[in-house]
């Protein structure tokens, strides 16, 4: 028993320092590296909860009766030792939104977020006055379509409005896995606890689909809310996008690409702009051209299962299925999201696409970068997601305060 527990608090230990320390360029190793530094990360004082029970009952039945035992209770407490910094790391993300918020003149409401917040309820997202309606087709189903990818749920207030601002969620999966159910939900509980409408869709998915299925199904989406926003209390003429990953990748592909006809294949004059975008950690070209990844880039994969065609024998698709390559003077509001230690989509991936973007557009860009953050940090509650939904919905509250404005003026 001590020297079973001496191991358990050296695999401890180990995942713990993957809390703190952020490190890239694994291989196939990469996805578990991420699945440790994310889940023992963001539940950091859980995590040490569970582990001081644990180490309890071995101690009770013999764990630190030998010199094994004892160094690996040892090891325990600087396994803890990384918890707890992490946790206290996380706590920065208030004063990262803060300045954020001087700089762009927002209000994010922080004191509402204390230290402790998701502490008991991490994956508690029922939030009163809030309702669901959940698998409403917002479309044919269309070839490419594994079952139920034409469906979006609609997270909206439970009394009644009209003309209420819309936020259209897109789930993130490396544009093969995730459904509409996983995703985005604090962020969606919260602005719908505002007064807001939200839609979160499904859509096709690879190696069944191809792209440019995935953000063919976005701008339909877009088009179906349009059309029935009124059945929901939604402004039609008040759509935002958001996502995370792939979601923040086809977020902001929508974003910069209202109306190319390309993604439109059938309703090429239908209206797809969005008022705003907020992508989570996205992907932002598809061809890594700065050079970001390096060893690590996407083409491979993406070659072989989401487009399905090499990049020298269709330079134009893949250019196509880059936000970076559609950005120009008339791009929406956009506040971009992204985590420091971020094993799967690179921060210099959002420096390199800020950078882009602020050279051109004339609409307000945002960027706030979270200290410590992995990826899909905001899936579930904790101190940083819930600063990350205020500073999320300070900053799409502004755009439609202006746009509110803009049409009093009128």
């Amino acid at each position: 028993m001590p020297t079973f527990f001496l191991v358990l608090s050296l695999l401890g230990l180990a995942a713990s320092a993957a809390t703190w320390f952020p490190l890239r360029r694994l291989g196939f190793a990469t996805p578990l590296y991420f699945l440790v530094a994310w889940l023992r990360g963001e539940l950091a004082l859980q995590t040490i909860a569970i582990e001081a029970v644990g180490t309890v009952v071995l101690a009770m039945v013999g764990a630190l009766d030998r010199w094994p035992g004892v160094v690996g209770l040892a090891l325990t407490f600087v396994s803890w030792g990384f918890l707890v910094a992490t946790h206290l790391r996380s706590q920065g993300a208030r004063a990262e939104v803060s300045a954020l918020a001087r700089a762009h003149g927002l209000e994010p409401e922080l004191d509402e977020v204390s230290p402790f917040h998701g502490l008991l309820h991490p994956f508690r997202m029922r939030k009163e006055g809030v309702r669901r309606i959940k698998d409403v087709a917002y479309g044919a189903p269309l070839p490419g379509d594994k079952g139920r990818r034409n469906l979006l749920d609609v997270i909206l207030p439970e009394a009644p409005g009209e003309r209420r601002p819309i936020l259209l969620q897109i789930h993130g999966g490396g544009w093969v896995i995730g459904d509409k159910r996983e995703q985005g939900l604090p962020l969606m509980g919260h602005l719908a606890s505002r007064g807001w409408v939200c839609f979160a869709i499904n859509y096709r998915l690879s190696p069944q689909a191809t792209f440019p299925d995935h953000i063919v199904d976005v701008k339909r989406a877009i088009v179906w809310i349009r059309e029935h926003a009124h059945e929901y209390g939604g402004d039609p003429d008040f759509i935002c996008v958001t996502g995370g990953s792939a979601g923040g990748h086809l977020t902001a592909l929508t974003a910069l690409s209202a109306g190319d006809p390309r993604f439109q294949p059938g309703f090429e004059e239908a209206d797809t702009r969005v008022a705003a975008a907020v992508p989570f950690y996205g992907v932002y070209d598809w061809l890594d051209r700065a050079g970001d990844r390096g060893s690590q880039a996407m083409t491979p994969f993406l070659a072989k299962t989401v487009l399905k065609v090499a990049p020298e024998d269709d330079p134009a698709l893949w250019d196509a299925g880059s936000p970076i390559t559609h950005i120009s003077s008339d791009a929406p509001p956009l506040l971009a999201i992204q985590g420091t230690h971020d094993a799967l989509v690179f921060v210099e991936e959002a420096h390199t696409f800020m950078r882009a973007l602020e050279e051109k557009s004339q609409a307000p860009t945002l960027y706030l970068e979270m200290t410590g953050a992995q990826h899909a940090f905001d899936v579930f509650h904790s101190v940083r997601s819930a600063c990350a939904v205020r500073a999320a919905t300070a900053f799409l509250e502004k755009v439609r305060a202006g746009v509110e404005g803009q049409r009093e003026a009128s």
